[in-house]
């Protein structure tokens, strides 16, 4: 290919998560039923907020919008990573592969701004609980949902924007199971430089501000359980924070041993093995992390499936 021809990029193939051929049947039905685990844990999760007038509050609105954007994040991924276990060659076209990467960059940017929005919230219902209706109106939480949307959206943007500056004339495989920013720019035969700067720059920035609006809520948080005496009490007060620390945990850690060293040693086979966490186990375990351990959860599916 000639100098310059970004443009004329017609297709990439996506080698997928691995080339033995004795695995990729096994591995078709493991993720085919995580897959569906994701999509009717989320969807339930939507529906069953959606439908139960006691979770109308701004903790469960916030839930309802991860269980939105995990649900869509998986299926971003998910079902183009399937089609690469039962064929011999997973093409992706260019246009495929800049939207599956700028709706994959939304969703897990929205996700990191969400968890950390949902840390703000607990840190208001504990420390807070006088003014918790003022502070957490339906203005105020709607406000914060379009803020991670947008925050989400002007950065995928910034990243897809400069990939039409990159120009591919070295390789057509995109060693990865779905068109992720990093696997894109080792294809690259011109200067990305800008693009590394920026996901490093971006990476920081998404993952450390939102980290330290969790932990810094869970520090006020930690505190005022401390200060309740009675036992069960504190037991209670945890345990609705607990099921958001997991998810937090897996999920940022698994993004930023990705993301916050684009330029590392480390083989893209690691990095693929870390992907698999916050693209399909995290919006899998998600809706049964926070249902399992949700007692107003499991009530209304309770009353749910009563009624019905």
């Amino acid at each position: 290919m000639e100098q310059g021809n970004h443009s004329t990029v017609k297709k990439f193939f996506l080698s997928g998560l691995t080339e033995q051929p004795e695995l990729q049947l096994p591995l078709f039905l493991l993720f085919l039923g995580i897959y569906l685990l994701t999509v009717l844990g989320n969807l339930g999760m939507i529906i069953l907020i959606l439908l139960s007038s006691h979770l109308h509050t701004p903790m469960y609105f916030f839930l309802s919008s991860l269980s939105f954007i995990d649900l869509c994040q998986s299926t971003v991924i998910t079902p183009k990573m399937l089609v690469n276990f039962v064929r011999e060659k997973n093409e992706i076209s260019y246009p495929e592969c800049i939207t599956q990467l700028y709706f994959f960059l939304l969703f897990a940017i929205s996700e990191c701004y969400m968890l950390a929005a949902m840390a703000y919230d607990r840190y208001v219902a504990i420390c807070s609980p006088l003014l918790y209706s003022s502070i957490m109106s339906q203005h105020k939480c709607l406000s914060i949902v379009l803020g991670v949307y947008i925050i989400g959206i002007v950065c995928a943007s910034a990243h897809v924007g400069c990939m039409f500056r990159i120009d591919f004339c070295r390789y057509d495989v995109i060693n990865h199971y779905f068109c992720d920013l990093i696997s894109i720019l080792k294809l690259s035969c011109s200067d990305a430089f800008v693009n590394e700067l920026m996901i490093l720059i971006f990476s920081g920035v998404n993952i450390i501000a939102p980290t330290l609006t969790i932990l810094s809520s869970y520090v006020f948080i930690i505190m005022s359980i401390l200060r309740i005496k009675s036992t069960e009490g504190r037991s209670k007060t945890f345990s609705t924070c607990s099921s958001h620390i997991s998810a937090v945990a897996v999920f940022y850690g698994s993004a930023a041993f990705m993301y916050l060293n684009p330029s590392s040693s480390n083989s893209m086979d690691e990095g693929k093995v870390s992907s698999i966490f916050y693209t399909i186990i995290v919006p899998m375990l998600n809706p049964l992390i926070y249902s399992l351990r949700n007692k107003d959860v499991n009530i209304a599916l309770k009353k749910m499936i009563q009624r019905r």
